[in-house]
């Protein structure tokens, strides 16, 4: 588990750090980067089948290897695993929809998954006209989120800080000190505009073009997105339900698909 220094200074050196771990602000993504559980790049060719066809329980299980990354990912990033219990199921019950979209793109999912699994689950079970309507809404804005991230070619350090800037809500409900996660969150932010700034510097507006996309994230509603990948998961118990759970048991959590390897 990462935590970081009482006091600004110099941080472990990561392989792929682009600043060697120097700065307190490269040193923060570096920590970001190194809560990584599993490589996020790999998993999408994972939902191919021999044929190229995706697979349906193939992308399930990915869905759930993803849902499951970022919350390992968030009890090893600095600072987060020092808030109360409560604060930390709090910002995830919050956040999770998103860090799954920021998944969900960095690990390439393929595009043409979410109507595969909408017919699926059309097909098993029926739905009134208006409820197609509002399911196949869900699917158009997932996609394009995912489309307009993979345009912007995110690095590993931007998708770190902005699922950080995600995570470290003020807003969720019951924080016992909104005032320090929002100190995170702006942390985050500073992070990831010190990278944009070293590592971009002929594109001056990239900082706030990566920052906006955080709230058109929240239009993808979190119903929308269980149901579309995770009623076969855990049916229609809501995954905020199951935030607790998962980060108490991490590993040892039955999947339905077994171990998180």
């Amino acid at each position: 588990m990462a935590h970081a220094p009482s006091s600004p200074g110099q941080y472990p050196v990561v392989p792929g750090d682009p600043y060697g771990g120097h700065g307190y602000l490269s040193g923060f993504i570096s920590l970001l980067l190194r809560a990584e559980p599993y490589p996020p790049a790999r998993y999408g060719a994972q939902c191919l089948q021999p044929s190229g066809v995706v697979g349906i329980e193939s992308i399930c299980e990915l869905a759930a290897r993803l849902l499951f990354s970022a919350i390992e990912w968030a009890k090893g990033i600095p600072f987060f695993p020092d808030l109360q219990l409560s604060d930390q199921v709090a910002l995830l019950r919050l956040g999770w929809s998103e860090l799954f979209v920021l998944n969900a793109a960095q690990s390439a999912l393929p595009l043409h998954a979410a109507p595969l699994l909408a017919a699926a689950g059309l097909h098993a079970a029926p739905m009134a006209a208006d409820r197609v309507v509002a399911f196949m809404d869900h699917i158009r804005l997932f996609q394009e989120q995912v489309e307009k991230l993979k345009a912007l070619h995110v690095d590993a350090a931007e998708y770190a800080c902005l699922k950080a800037v995600a995570l470290f809500s003020p807003d969720a409900a019951g924080l016992s000190d909104p005032g320090q996660v929002a100190g995170l969150q702006e942390k985050s932010q500073c992070a990831l505009e010190e990278h944009v700034r070293r590592q971009h510097p002929g594109q001056p507006s990239r900082f706030g073009r990566l920052l906006l996309r955080l709230p058109a994230l929240r239009s993808v509603s979190a119903p929308g997105i269980q149901q579309l990948f995770f009623s076969r998961l855990v049916g229609k118990t809501p995954i905020e339900t199951l935030i607790r759970d998962m980060l108490l048991a991490g590993a040892a959590l039955n999947w339905p698909y077994g171990p998180v390897q």
